[in-house]
């Protein structure tokens, strides 16, 4: 049994980012599948792990770590990933970056959210019968397209490089990747943002995310009998 622990689902995107560097640290793992659909997460066992329910949990150098933000944070300080600059000014412009996918696009998009406006939505007046939607596919494609798109925008800071900040893997990649894995499964297109698909490219190429990706990760489970 490894050291370090991770519990996470393979579709989580802050589960998706922390497999991430993870593995550009080069630290093997036992990953712990937490069923986010079968709520696994409000199991008592998890709860006593993390009280908020949600993925990842990561048990590394004798702590038990939430949040993936917080956890990339520790794992490139004590790891020296060089994930975001040194300098003030830089390393402020680099975490916005990062921040408008994790922060502001990926909370709105979670799946337990868009559920949950589903729920509020079926049979409202405020949905008219003669405008039908689907949802969440609707919901999801409704906030990631335009969070892209400024996403993008906010490239425009930075040189053009195979990477979001330069020509290594920073914590905008490290969130930008997992979204634009959301963005295919839900039918937002962004394949006129050259800048965001040759990033992706990049990135598809470097083992740390490949191994990372959730078809990588998930096993499928066996049919039942």
């Amino acid at each position: 049994m490894s050291d370090v622990i991770l519990y996470d689902y393979w579709r989580s995107s802050a589960s998706y980012r922390v497999r991430i560097a993870l593995n550009l640290a080069g630290i093997a793992y036992e990953a712990v599948t937490v069923d986010l659909v079968k709520g696994e997460q409000v199991s008592p066992e998890h709860l006593a792990r993390n009280p908020q329910g949600l993925v990842p949990v990561l048990e590394i150098d004798g702590l038990r770590l939430t949040q993936s933000l917080a956890i990339l944070d520790y794992l490139d300080q004590t790891r020296h990933l060089d994930l975001l600059p040194r300098a003030p000014a830089e390393r402020a412009l680099a975490q916005a970056l990062a921040h408008a996918i994790a922060v502001d696009l990926h909370p709105v998009c979670n799946l337990k959210v868009a559920r949950h406006a589903s729920g509020l939505c079926t049979g409202s007046a405020a949905v008219p019968a003669a405008q039908p939607v689907n949802m969440p596919a609707d919901w999801m494609r409704h906030f990631i397209r335009p969070g892209l798109v400024a996403f993008n925008a906010l490239l425009e800071e930075y040189p053009v490089a195979p990477y979001c900040t330069g020509d290594h893997p920073g914590l905008a990649d490290l969130c930008l990747i997992p979204q634009l894995y959301n963005a295919r499964r839900w039918g937002a297109n962004f394949d006129d943002l050259p800048r965001l698909m040759m990033i992706e490219a990049t990135c598809a190429e470097n083992p740390a995310f490949a191994m990372a990706h959730p078809d990588a990760v998930h096993t499928v489970d066996p049919p039942q009998t």
